[in-house]
C-alpha cells in the first residue's frame, strides 16, 4: 500500500475489534475511565488524535447519558455505522454489567464489614486523582486553541467556582460559560 492511500491514523479493523477494545476499556476504567480512554484511544491505538479526542469528548459530555458510552457510540458509528455503534456499546456495557451485578451481590453480603468502607474511600481518592491527572494532561492541548490563556483560564476558573462554591447545576455552567467560550472563539476565528 502506498503512503498516499494510507489513513492518517489507524482505525478499528472490524466490529469484533471495536467490541473487544471497548470491553477492555470498560474493564480498566472503573471510576476513572477518562484517563484510560484517552490513553488507549489516543496514545496506544491512535484511533484519534489528541485534538479529535477532545472534540469528541466535548460532544459526548453535553449529550445525555454517560460520557464514555456516548463516545463509544460516536467512534463505533464513525467507522462502521449503526453496527459499529452497537458493537462498541455492547463492548462498553456487557462484561462490566455482569461484574457490577456480582459486586452488588457481594456488597449486600459484606456491607457491614468495616474494611469495605475504607476500601471504598480509597477507591474514591484514586478516581479523583485519575480525573485530575487527565485534566492536566488534556490542558496541554489548550496551547493550540484560538483563545489565549488569559481568556481561557478565567472561564475555566469560573466554571470550577460555579460548580464547587456556588453549587450551580452543571447544565447551567455549561450553557453559560460554554456558550461564552463559543462566542469568544467564534469572534476570534471570524474574518
Amino acid at each position: 500500500m502506498n503512503p498516499e492511500s494510507a489513513p492518517e491514523h489507524p482505525q478499528p479493523t472490524s466490529l469484533s475489534d471495536l467490541f473487544f477494545s471497548f470491553t477492555l476499556l470498560a474493564l480498566q476504567g472503573f471510576g476513572g475511565v477518562l484517563a484510560v480512554v484517552q490513553r488507549e484511544l489516543v496514545e496506544r491505538k491512535r484511533w484519534l488524535t489528541q485534538e479529535e479526542f477532545i472534540e469528541e469528548w466535548a460532544v459526548a459530555q453535553i449529550m445525555p447519558g454517560p460520557n464514555v458510552v456516548n463516545l463509544s457510540l460516536m467512534i463505533g458509528g464513525r467507522h462502521f455505522g449503526l453496527p459499529g455503534a452497537l458493537a462498541a456499546l455492547a463492548g462498553m456495557l456487557a462484561v462490566p454489567l455482569v461484574i457490577v451485578l456480582l459486586l452488588a451481590a457481594l456488597y449486600s453480603h459484606f456491607s457491614d464489614h468495616p474494611g469495605l468502607a475504607g476500601a471504598l474511600r480509597g477507591m474514591a481518592a484514586v478516581s479523583a486523582g485519575l480525573i485530575g491527572a487527565t485534566g492536566l494532561k488534556l490542558a496541554a492541548s489548550l496551547k493550540k486553541h484560538p483563545l489565549p490563556a488569559y481568556v481561557s483560564a478565567p472561564i475555566c476558573l469560573l466554571g470550577v467556582l460555579a460548580v464547587l462554591a456556588l453549587h450551580w447545576p452543571l447544565l447551567y455552567v455549561l450553557l453559560t460559560l460554554g456558550g461564552l467560550g463559543c462566542v469568544f472563539t467564534y469572534r476570534k476565528l471570524a474574518p
